[in-house]
């Protein structure tokens, strides 16, 4: 009897332990769960992880974390890790502001206070709502919380300036809202400077129902990741091969705030950078590259710094500045490394992806196709914001609209706006140097071909399109067309589709190049551009060396001067420019 009593005492000595407690934060009590591992230790992890709408913490805890192979009681005494399941007031989360942040820093204090918790190693994620909490944490608890996890529950937050890299897993079913996924790690996959590109891992530890996609490392070595659930739908995996404690776990215990790895990152060139020039085959030329990267060590010194183009070394700088420069020649995508070594031999890279492409033709309006974003190589000014892609999470201004009708011209399309109403106050430009996106013209006929209709003009309102240099803002080419078609200002309205518009121009010279679109000048004057593409007719060699023509052999009635100006009446003989040939007046 005496040795059963002994055996029973040791037997619950070793259970974790699980239970209800409470917190007054701003004056009202909350209340949680909290897992604590038996044997935990001093200087462990603390994972939060908050339920969704209309459920609690004890439905998060005991439904959707135990399953008849694993539970999270299991995962934290395994891992020694304490976790807690918040409840949310009304079963709901305040997903915009500061109240549950508040309630969670709250509990990062009590753990720290009762089980001497690591504060460099809390977590925080959550289900369905609790997953737009967790994005909604992000620009506020970045200090705070080494990585964040979602589970059903994406969030388009743009973040904010100056953030660290943020580690982010995200868990969702195919048949659960999945095309909101992709807009909410956008920001983030861009905002670490990780490869647009994802690497994807099919049969996900043996289970043909999941794919892991993973971008990155990028700056710092961050990674985001997703894990997709073929066809399941809003619930947790409990799957034996996916198991969402697990993988919560797996993934944020590779990070930590206080990492003794050195700090690197590449400022310059963004990552997703485009370089396009348009040119006569095999004598496409592109601008050099500048890399720029920042370094230092949080407990030491940087040895050095090497950059890489995929796998080729390109140079290795041993002090400041981190620069170097690369030559391209080779069309595709391109991997650009920065791998710094710090003085106790560890290591951290930072990877941009950058494009080069030398094509004849080119769809513009290729990225128009996420709502709520201004896409990859634009720039939008209404008279008061401006704004550049690729950044999202807009519900107002000049963003990408996604249409619903029955009957529409198309899926999507970029809105600007004028605001003021002064001339040229509300644009749209493609291939500004803040945007990522560099567009190189060679001297040639080009033809550009667009659509455009009006958003919320009644009465209509013109648009002026203008081809410029992007350095002093020249004007080489111009078209003013008034829409004959309004949307309406309600996206699910039907519409047809606008006429094709089309705006041939030459460039005389070399030169990199901006496409602009311009709102009237009116107060809130607008429009929407839903299909835009550029495409090279025929190019010539520059320069008075240039064989001559007569002015009978013109096909034109557009003429330019030999310094790119386009002219309206011509008053004197002389070398003029007309549909790609340098012409002799006579």
């Amino acid at each position: 009897m005496k040795q059963t009593i002994i055996f029973l005492l040791l037997m619950i000595a070793g259970v974790t332990s699980v239970k209800a407690d409470n917190i007054t934060v701003n004056g009202t009590s909350r209340s949680y769960n909290v897992i604590v591992p038996s044997n935990l230790g001093e200087g462990r992890p603390l994972l939060i992880f908050c339920h969704g709408y209309n459920q609690d913490a004890n439905w998060m805890q005991n439904s959707e974390f135990k399953n008849d192979q694993v539970s999270m009681e299991a995962v934290c005494d395994t891992a020694k890790f304490v976790c807690v399941f918040p409840n949310g007031i009304d079963k709901a989360w305040d997903t915009g502001g500061d109240r549950d942040i508040n309630f969670i820093k709250a509990i990062i204090e009590k753990m720290v206070t009762q089980h001497n918790i690591d504060r460099n190693r809390v977590y925080l994620g959550g289900f369905s709502m609790g997953g737009m909490l967790t994005y909604n944490a992000i620009n506020k608890m970045s200090d705070q919380i080494a990585a964040f996890v979602s589970c059903s529950g994406p969030a388009v937050v743009t973040p904010k300036a100056g953030l660290r890299p943020i580690p982010l897993l995200h868990i969702q079913g195919t048949a659960d809202n999945w095309s909101g996924v992709q807009p909410a790690l956008n920001p983030w996959i861009n905002h670490n400077g990780c490869s647009t590109t994802d690497r994807v891992i099919s049969n996900y530890n043996g289970f043909s129902g999941a794919k892991l996609h993973i971008w990155g490392p990028g700056n710092d070595g961050v990674e985001v990741r997703l894990i997709e659930l073929k066809d399941k739908g809003h619930w947790i995996c409990k799957e034996k091969e996916v198991y969402t404690g697990k993988e919560i776990w797996n993934f944020c215990k590779n990070y930590s705030l206080n990492k003794t790895t050195p700090n690197v990152k590449i400022s310059s060139p963004t990552t997703g950078g485009r370089y396009i020039s348009f040119g006569p085959q095999g004598a496409v030329t592109f601008p050099d590259i500048t890399i720029t990267a920042q370094a230092d060590d949080p407990n030491g010194t940087v040895e050095k710094v090497e950059f890489f183009d995929g796998t080729t070394l390109i140079a290795t700088c041993t002090a400041k500045p981190y620069k170097t420069t690369l030559t391209p020649t080779k069309t595709g995508k391109h991997t650009l490394k920065a791998v710094a070594t710090d003085n106790d031999g560890e290591t951290s890279t930072a990877s941009v992806e950058v494009t080069l492409a030398a094509p004849s033709s080119f769809t513009i309006s290729s990225d128009i196709k996420e709502a709520n974003a201004i896409p990859a190589g634009w720039t939008t000014y209404d008279s008061s914001e401006k704004r550049t892609g690729y950044s999202s999470g807009y519900s107002s201004g000049c963003r990408v609209l996604q249409f619903t009708g029955s009957t529409k011209g198309f899926n999507y399309g970029l809105y600007i706006r004028n605001i003021n109403g002064r001339a040229r106050q509300g644009y749209a430009k493609y291939g500004n140097s803040d945007a990522g996106t560099m567009l190189s013209l060679a001297p040639g006929h080009y033809t550009l071909k667009y659509k455009v209709c009006n958003w919320n003009m009644a009465d209509f309102g013109e648009v002026e399109v203008r081809i410029e240099k992007r350095t002093g803002g020249t004007v080489i080419a111009s078209q003013t067309y008034t829409p004959d078609i309004n949307i309406g200002n309600v996206a699910s309205n039907k519409f047809n589709s606008p006429a094709l518009q089309t705006l041939e121009f030459d460039v005389t010279e070399q030169g990199n190049y901006v496409i602009a679109f311009y709102c009237a000048a009116a107060e809130w004057s607008d429009c929407i551009i839903g299909q835009l593409s550029l495409a090279a007719n025929s190019f010539v060699a520059t320069g008075l060396g240039h064989a001559a023509t007569t002015d009978a052999a013109k096909t034109s009635d557009v003429w330019y001067s030999l310094d790119g100006r386009r002219i309206e009446t011509i008053t004197k003989p002389g070398l003029y420019i007309s549909n790609g040939k340098i012409v002799l007046k006579k």
